[in-house]
């Protein structure tokens, strides 16, 4: 039997990359934690929804 994929769970991969990502970019360090923060922000709330763990 096949098992759904859970977008939840993509889209939250996806936002955690994204984090790490702004974590190495070439900008202030303020402006990297800041964006590392509104990305890992939605990576949780998406993990919340979806019953990622």
């Amino acid at each position: 039997m096949k098992h759904a994929l859970n977008p939840s769970a993509s889209h939250a991969a996806a936002w955690k990359a994204r984090a790490f990502a702004a974590l190495r970019g070439n900008s202030s360090l303020s402006v990297r934690l800041a964006r590392y923060n509104e990305a890992m922000q939605r990576a949780r709330a998406l993990e919340s929804v979806g019953g990622v763990k």
